[in-house]
């Protein structure tokens, strides 16, 4: 594995995108872990604070191709997925691609939705693939949803079910800049929007490189048991009704993968398990008695507690 070359590569994808999203840099890095990964990454925060703007950073910084769906209420699968529409000059029934079929698709404001709508994205995130009128049609490789939602916002909103945000590799929060970061960002916006200017720093035959070389990083059998040790101790919680799935574990050393790839590694450290557990699981667990408003607070406080209670591999 040329650890060096690849490292050079994911380097200056991140500080492309950091050129232009300031003062973010865990969610900055926790989006590359999703797209090394191959998997998919929800950015949940209050508006404003740039989820939107990093979707198109990390989009803007590869050379695939990009669509952008704003979610609203009357949004019908088929503005998604696409359909078969009638040609009157062949008599036939021809489908139309949506917009779904693209490398990077940034879905805004997914939970603005209704469930019918959200769920056609569930075959094509999970399977990379979808199917109409019986017809399976492929998605580009590689294929990345990067979707937003305002976790404080119920009125008009439909909140994703579990096995829609399990599909997510990562949940993030964005956070408010400090002040001299928010002085930075609004130095660069008095000339419009810098990720307009953004060029490309990596093409897709490069990101397969990368995304390949995510499956080559070792996972040693401690990690595994560390894993393992992790996902039981979510199961046996007495705060938990469900705790994290065969599908959530392996998807926590998929990330530590891409994590070590991101930092020149070609091996998992325990750290790395630790600095992920919590966007990588607080989304796949379901607490007792938790309204929806503070849901997401209290579970990560629970992730937060588990991984502290279990044995760190010496």
């Amino acid at each position: 594995m040329a650890t060096i070359n690849l490292q050079e590569l994911a380097q200056q994808l991140e500080d492309n995108i950091a050129s232009v999203v300031l003062g973010t840099p865990a969610a900055i890095r926790g989006c590359l872990v999703g797209l090394l990964a191959g998997e998919h990454v929800l950015l949940e925060d209050v508006p404003g604070v740039g989820k939107t703007l990093l979707g198109k950073a990390v989009a803007r910084s590869l050379s695939g191709s990009f669509t952008r769906l704003q979610f609203t209420p009357d949004l019908l699968p088929t503005d998604i997925i696409g359909g078969s529409v009638f040609h009157s000059s062949t008599g036939e029934f021809i489908f139309q691609r949506g917009p779904v079929f693209a490398n990077i698709v940034m879905a805004d404001e997914i939970n603005r939705a209704p469930p019918r709508t959200q769920s056609a994205l569930l075959e094509a995130m999970g399977e990379g693939q979808v199917s109409v009128d019986g017809i399976t049609h492929d998605l580009p490789v590689p294929f990345m949803v990067i979707a937003t939602q305002n976790p404080h916002e119920f009125e008009g909103t439909y909140s994703l079910p579990e096995n829609q945000l399990d599909r997510f590799l990562l949940r993030i929060s964005m956070g408010y800049p400090n002040r001299d970061e928010e002085r930075q960002v609004l130095e660069s916006h008095c000339q419009g929007q810098p990720v307009d200017q953004l060029e490309p720093v990596l093409d897709v035959p490069r990101l397969q490189e990368l995304q390949a070389a995510v499956r080559d990083v070792r996972v040693d059998d401690s990690i595994y048991e560390y894993v393992l040790d992790i996902t039981e101790a979510t199961r046996r919680s007495e705060d938990l009704v469900v705790g994290v799935s065969p599908r959530g574990a392996i998807s926590l050393y998929r990330a530590a993968q891409a994590l070590a790839v991101l930092e020149n590694r070609d091996y998992i450290v325990p750290d790395d398990i630790k600095r992920l557990a919590v966007p990588v699981l607080a989304h796949r667990v379901i607490g007792k008695g938790l309204v929806q408003g503070s849901r997401r607070n209290v579970m990560e406080g629970i992730i937060h507690g588990i991984v502290d209670s279990v044995s760190t591999p010496g």
